[in-house]
């Protein structure tokens, strides 16, 4: 259970949502079963060495609501409140996702990163306020809300989730505590203008390391996460908080030095990013076992990763100069504790 009320959610968050937020995606048996404890627990440790205060508990990987609090009591267990937990609200249906959250808090979950499934098609700006306020009163955890061109909310307004929406569930959602601002992806628009409106009563976060750290020479942020960011070591937590103690320019230079793997991931993205609005999890299992951590097989139905992007995956970490195995590529698939 979370060390707060839900009527304290937002004073909380202000004053424990800090620093960096990973992703885990959950490892799995061989024959794709059961979970992976011990791949599990491995990954967990490993996020947390690297500098990372949270992770999000990765749930679009055909995992169940009780595997998915399974794997967040072994995450709490692993590292205790060294690492904070976010509840990954991707299930199926809201019914699903209550249910989910549910038995997410009773294991351990912190906080939560709200997502609309893939068969929620909204109309109307009502629908997305009565689905995100229906799940916001389900849970007592803090949730921050994800405004992002992924749910094809922008048939309802070009941000996809306007101004005026978000200000309603301020208003009326006492544990939205912060707001993940991916309004206009990859353009940064939608950032700025939600900073502006509403920095001063939540939690702003920008997830693109590739964005953040130059603008923290003009913005005062204190998170950032959910992301994807692990597989480059700890040089985001690191460069994060150079940025956010004033000492900009040394940020920069850990940036500049990041910049052959951001290139590589930007690459394997945008070839196929854009023809399907959707996030190739096997990519992502990839680039985190390149950098050391477990891997191993993803349940059906996943996406593929292939050998041409795997190359150019690799060598943008090498070029980078950050942690990368010289393991063979047909070892991913097995990881490196297989059950």
């Amino acid at each position: 259970m979370a060390n707060y009320q839900k009527k304290d959610a937002r004073a909380w968050a202000n004053e424990n949502l800090v620093g960096c937020s990973g992703v885990t995606i959950p490892s799995y048996s061989a024959d794709l079963k059961r979970l992976n404890e011990q791949g599990i627990r491995h990954d967990i440790r490993k996020v947390s060495e690297l500098g990372f205060k949270y992770t999000l508990l990765c749930t679009e990987v055909a995992i169940t609501p009780e595997e998915n609090a399974q794997f967040t009591a072994w995450a709490k267990d692993t590292t205790g409140d060294k690492l904070g937990l976010f509840f990954h609200a991707g299930f199926g249906t809201l019914a699903e996702n209550i249910e989910a959250v549910k038995l997410a808090e009773k294991a351990g979950a912190d906080l939560v990163l709200l997502s609309y499934p893939s068969n929620f098609w909204p109309t109307s700006e009502q629908e997305i306020y009565d689905y995100t306020k229906a799940f916001c009163d389900a849970t007592e955890l803090g949730v921050m809300l994800l405004p992002i061109p992924l749910w094809g909310f922008e048939r309802v307004h070009p941000q996809g989730m306007s101004p005026a929406l978000i200000r309603r569930l301020l208003d009326d959602c006492p544990n939205v505590v912060a707001i993940k601002a991916e309004q206009g992806f990859p353009h940064i628009g939608g950032l700025i203008e939600t900073y502006h409106r509403f920095g001063q009563e939540t939690i702003i976060s920008c997830p693109i390391e590739s964005d953040i750290i130059p603008l923290m020479k003009f913005m005062d942020v204190q998170f950032s996460g959910t992301s994807y960011t692990q597989w480059m070591s700890g040089y985001f937590p690191k460069a994060f908080e150079l940025a956010k103690n004033g000492r900009w320019e040394e940020a920069m230079q850990l940036y500049w030095q990041a910049a052959p793997a951001r290139a590589a991931v930007g690459a394997a993205t945008g070839a196929y990013m854009p023809g399907s609005n959707y996030i190739n999890r096997a990519h992502w299992k990839y680039m985190d076992w390149l950098a050391g951590f477990n891997g191993g097989p993803l349940r059906a139905p996943v996406a593929r990763i292939p050998d041409r992007m795997m190359k150019t995956l690799r060598q943008g970490l090498m070029a980078s100069k950050f942690e990368c195995t010289t393991d063979d590529d047909s070892q991913f698939l097995v990881g490196r504790f297989p059950c």
